[in-house]
């Protein structure tokens, strides 16, 4: 099967012999083995007919044999980290979520050595990972300004070294990036984003194909109980069979805006992997089969008077769903990271970051122009 057809078909299996087109929400927290021919589910911290079905059809998104689901992309990202000692070595993406970094903050404090480095430069890598590496952490493109690493690059250089590389595809998603039939050993997904696509559920996921790695990060999962319940997994898996239709209008939405934002004298940057100008251009285009629905840019206005004036866009954190967002990284979903971290990666104060839903891209646009124009405004009248 192709890829539209998996997102539809994957996962869809039926059991009671009733007919059903979608398979039943199994809520059971505990299974009668006796009951079973063979028994497979106990408990649903470890085993879960419904979660199977969601890792099933991610699983085969990738075409490779094992996915997680954790209870959000934090949970999936923790269960990674877990395989680390004391004394263990990751180099990682400098511009990382938010999220991201705390996780690393937490592995510093037990004695895991996190070098955060610019792996969109093919040199500053190759010298950051001469050093010695147990895992190596890839955003792409990341948040919030939308550098593009080389998954196939850092993979063989990485593996090289003897470690494994885990690469953050939320931004992407299966349908633009694969980053395991690039070179990767897991995929990691906050599965809230594009996957279910409609933030009205928290999810997270790792997808791999070596089965050592497989179960020690069930084992992990088990253990910890970072499981996600059945409904939250009917309405992940419910929202990634619309998957392509959603992110290819997004994707469309966010070039519209793009080429209106590259021409506003409010605007210093655009930063977007689709542009001809952006560094990592023809890399993004090998790697991708399309740019994103992402997007980033320097306002030279007031951020805040800015997010008070859009209508569609709503001002919020978080991304990849329906509906439009706004946000300024500094002050929201980049706040905890210390102000001089943030500074070394290059979020400036008036960062803004978008993130395209499936509305009529020429409202979007006309929302966003009328409220930089609306905020530019207002922020005259109140210096004169």
């Amino acid at each position: 099967m192709r890829f539209d057809t998996k997102l539809v078909h994957e996962g869809q299996r039926t059991r009671f012999g009733h007919g059903d087109v979608i398979p039943p929400i199994h809520v059971a927290v505990t299974f009668d083995p006796s009951a079973q021919d063979p028994a497979r589910y106990y408990y649903a911290r470890g085993e879960s007919p419904t979660r199977e079905d969601l890792e099933t059809c991610l699983a085969a998104l990738e075409d490779v044999r094992f996915a997680l689901a954790f209870s959000s992309g934090q949970a999936a990202g923790a269960a990674v980290l877990s395989l680390l000692e004391p004394g263990a070595r990751v180099v990682a993406s400098d511009d990382v979520y938010g999220g991201t970094y705390g996780l690393f903050e937490l592995c510093r404090r037990r004695g895991v050595d996190v070098r955060q480095v610019d792996l969109s430069d093919v040199d500053g890598t190759a010298a950051a990972l001469s050093g010695g590496v147990n895992l190596v952490w890839v955003e792409t493109p990341t948040n919030p300004l939308m550098k593009v690493a080389d998954i196939g690059a850092i993979s063989a250089a990485a593996h090289r070294a003897g470690a494994i590389v885990v690469v953050d595809n939320t931004f992407a998603s299966p349908a633009l990036q694969q980053p395991l039939a690039a070179g990767a050993d897991v995929s990691l997904h906050s599965t809230t984003k594009f996957i279910a696509g409609h933030s009205d559920v928290l999810g997270g996921a790792l997808v791999l194909d070596d089965p050592t790695l497989h179960g020690r990060l069930l084992e992990h999962r088990t253990v910890v109980g970072g499981v996600p319940g059945a409904f939250d997994c009917y309405l992940v898996h419910r929202g990634l069979k619309t998957l392509s239709l959603r992110v290819a209008r997004q994707v469309a939405n966010a070039r519209a805006a793009v080429e209106v934002l590259t021409a506003s004298p409010l605007v210093a940057a655009v930063h977007y992997p689709g542009l001809p100008h952006h560094p990592q251009f023809e890399l993004a285009a090998r790697q991708m089969s399309a740019p994103g629905s992402m997007v980033s840019f320097e306002y030279l206005g007031d951020v805040a008077e800015l997010l008070r004036r859009t209508e569609l866009f709503a001002a919020a954190v978080s991304l990849g769903g329906v509906r439009s967002l706004i946000e300024c990284p500094a002050s929201m979903s980049h706040r905890p990271v210390p102000r001089e971290v943030r500074a070394r990666a290059g979020i400036a104060d008036n960062l803004v970051r978008l993130s395209f839903g499936i509305e009529d891209p020429a409202d979007l646009v006309e929302d966003l122009c009328a409220a930089m124009a609306a905020a530019s405004y207002a922020e005259g009248s109140a210096t004169r």
